[in-house]
């Protein structure tokens, strides 16, 4: 059984599936699992990203496949007013119940790319204390949203995050995000936390750390609570380092 969607006016260039994995372009990157090609059509440019596997033994079966997760979280942020790449056509095929293939295409954001790139060069909009801020706000409010759906994204990298050169964010790749509750929630929320502020710490002066912690508790001055939870997020690398 096969199941796909897509935008009425992409339909000639991403019809079905077997249209999308024919299709030749710009190989981004590529894992055992799954790769994601850079296309143009009509002068703009997608993201497609194919998958082949689910993984082995009953991952086949059991569980819902990453592509699926990931199309369906994307939609999610846009649901919740959290800025992400356009999701245009989705879909899979399954055959006698195992997951045989699937896509997921998302529009270009034009002008844009991820902050771990930025970090890596040492971009001087880093630098820029008013840059940083817009930014950290826009992260802040998309974050608390988030978490206070009872979603976790669990990779929330900054490689994960594009930005503009006017400090416009964008949340993109998130197959592995899912709704949690209870203490499950407070762990992946820590796991979060801890993923924006492995980077952080290099990049960043602690103000501006606390300041972001700060916006996305929405909160003036830490509590008992805060300082607590920012403990927990310094340590959660450290001990697996």
């Amino acid at each position: 059984m096969s199941r796909w969607r897509v935008e009425p006016a992409l339909a000639e260039a991403f019809g079905d599936l077997d249209a999308v994995f024919a299709l030749q372009g710009e190989r981004i990157t590529s894992d055992p699992l799954s790769e994601v090609l850079r296309v143009e059509h009509q002068g703009l440019r997608y993201y497609v990203k194919r998958y082949w596997g689910a993984g082995k033994g009953l991952r086949r079966y059991l569980g819902r496949p990453r592509v699926k997760a990931e199309w369906q979280n994307l939609k999610h942020f846009a649901s919740w007013g959290i800025p992400t790449a356009p999701v245009v056509a989705y879909g899979m095929e399954r055959r006698g119940g195992a997951f045989v293939r699937g896509a997921l295409i998302t529009g270009e954001l034009v002008g844009t790319e991820d902050l771990a790139a930025l970090a890596n060069r040492n971009d001087p909009r880093l630098r820029d204390r008013h840059w940083v801020d817009r930014v950290s706000r826009q992260l802040a409010r998309a974050t608390r949203i988030m978490h206070r759906h009872h979603f976790a994204h669990n990779d929330l990298k900054w490689r994960n995050l594009l930005v503009t050169q006017a400090g416009e964010l964008f949340f993109i790749d998130c197959p592995t995000g899912a709704f949690w509750y209870g203490p499950l929630l407070r762990y992946r929320i820590i796991k979060d936390l801890a993923c924006l502020d492995k980077v952080a710490r290099y990049q960043l002066s602690r103000t501006q750390r606390l300041r972001f912690y700060l916006q996305y508790r929405d909160h003036k001055r830490l509590t008992a609570g805060d300082k607590r939870r920012i403990r927990q997020i310094v340590a959660f690398f450290e001990r697996r380092e």
